[in-house]
């Protein structure tokens, strides 16, 4: 079975960083592309960021550019999204979801992501 597994969450002062962490299990890592989203309660899922494990290219939402940096580390099937400079409206569950390496460049699109991990949580305090 497929398996992601979002951590790294937390409560963090304005200003502060995080490192959140994305584990994939039961699937070839290096053709897959793993996207992180934003999700609260009661909207769409929003997508923030998204690498290829095939190439290593990476995408992001004009919002986080600067402040988020998603890389990955084949040798543990783990994607990572640094998140530098927290602000409050940053609070949300991040959640991990991967799809074929070639999705990323449109990552955005609703529905095309089919293998979703559960969530962690952050919350920055103001």
């Amino acid at each position: 079975d497929v398996q992601l597994q979002a951590s790294g969450g937390g409560l963090v002062q304005a200003g502060g960083s995080l490192t959140l962490s994305c584990t994939a299990s039961g699937l070839a890592f290096g053709d897959y592309a793993v996207a992180w989203f934003r999700q609260d309660f009661g909207k769409e899922r929003e997508p923030y960021s998204c690498i290829s494990n095939q190439d290593g290219t990476t995408y992001y939402v004009n919002s986080v550019k600067g402040r988020f940096t998603i890389s990955s580390d084949s040798a543990k099937n783990t994607v990572y999204l640094r998140m530098n400079d927290l602000k409050p409206e940053d609070t949300a569950v991040y959640v991990c979801a991967a799809a074929p390496a070639r999705f990323c460049t449109t990552y955005g699109t609703r529905g095309l992501f089919g293998l979703w991990g559960r969530g962690t949580q952050v919350t920055v305090s103001s």
